[in-house]
């Protein structure tokens, strides 16, 4: 006899790995469908998924706090207020200008992941990609750099830094997840975008509902009925803990009209991805570059982190390794990761 839509499978096998899965209510974990204890209907009519939003919520905030030096009070209220912060001309002309040299022509091996009707093609910056390119070695220690990153993401180091591309409509008909308005996950999570490509509607703008961070009342109600309602069928994304907005949501949190991030090329661009925000629309065949950075580290954890140098190679050797993990994992299951190793010559048609 099937199963009804939405119910669980393998409940006893579920059951038993609970010890396993208690420990991750601790972390970033967010998949209301992969985990058994964050997805589980009767914690979250009790309260869970609200109680991980605001605990996380307090403690980057505090996190935030001990590092209020390294930004000036102007960019900090904005960043605090609206979510996201844009600066201009952030790079020294001349700095810039190597930077953009190479990170374009430069020819590295890099990964390159297909969604939708877009590819996203990424060179890590790791200790063994910055041994080739002096430019980008020089921003990742410039400190107006590493201070606005550090105090958007509430630590001292940003552990993911790559040049990344977008290619816009190279498989025609595909609908792309990253155009939908969403929020990354149920925890401040920070990313940047150095473009090294002027932006607008021709290549996709980075697009940002202004606020929608904040957890107000209406937000609380709102992500509590995603938390008790989530099955797992149907919207994958959602159900993997990275929430997107249906019809109707924007209405009901009162949310403002998404502001499209249309910029010239060096300009730094630091979001809150919690906050609602999407991919604007492109025209087929465009593309955009840019330095792109990401941080999403345990949530629940108050401090800091320490301001040593060497902890960036680490951290940057972590992701290496677990882009490795992912080869091995998928060739064992005779299979292609989601992020693919590709030539140095690789193109969009290739």
């Amino acid at each position: 006899m099937k199963k009804p839509a939405g119910s669980p499978k393998r409940p006893l096998r579920q059951l038993l790995l609970w010890p396993l899965y208690l420990p991750t209510l601790l972390t970033g974990a967010k998949s209301f469908k992969k985990n058994p204890v964050i997805g589980n209907r009767l914690l979250n009519r009790l309260g869970l998924h609200v109680l991980r939003l605001l605990l996380a919520a307090a403690i980057f905030k505090l996190r935030r706090w001990q590092l209020a030096w390294m930004l000036d009070s102007t960019d900090r209220q904005q960043l605090q207020r609206q979510g996201f912060l844009v600066k201009e001309s952030f790079l020294p002309a001349d700095m810039f200008q190597r930077l953009e040299e190479e990170a374009r022509n430069r020819q590295l091996e890099a990964r390159i992941c297909l969604q939708g009707d877009a590819i996203t093609h990424r060179v890590l910056l790791d200790h063994v990609t910055q041994a080739q390119l002096p430019a980008c070695r020089e921003l990742l220690a410039y400190r107006p750099w590493r201070r606005m990153l550090g105090y958007a993401a509430g630590r001292y180091r940003v552990p993911g830094v790559w040049i990344h591309r977008i290619y816009n409509g190279v498989n025609p008909g595909k609908l792309d997840p990253q155009l939908t308005l969403h929020s990354d996950s149920f925890h401040p999570t920070i990313k940047a975008w150095l473009f090294l490509d002027d932006v607008d509607e021709r290549n996709g703008p980075f697009t940002y509902v202004p606020g929608s961070h904040r957890l107000s009342l209406r937000r609380l109600v709102w992500e509590y009925r995603r938390s008790v309602g989530m099955t797992g069928e149907g919207d994958h994304y959602s159900a993997s803990g990275s929430l997107r907005l249906g019809p109707g949501d924007s209405e009901y949190l009162n949310l403002p009209p998404p502001v499209a991030c249309k910029v010239a090329r060096n300009t730094l661009v630091i979001a809150d991805t919690h906050g609602f925000h999407c991919r604007g629309a492109s025209q087929p065949g465009s593309s955009r570059l840019a330095i792109w950075c990401i941080s999403r580290t345990n949530p629940f954890n108050p401090l800091p982190g320490l301001p040593f140098r060497f902890l960036d190679r680490i951290d940057l050797a972590i992701f290496r390794g677990h882009l490795a993990w992912q080869d091995w994992r998928a060739a064992r299951r005779g299979g292609k990761p989601s992020w693919r190793k590709t030539p140095p010559e690789w193109r969009p048609d290739s």
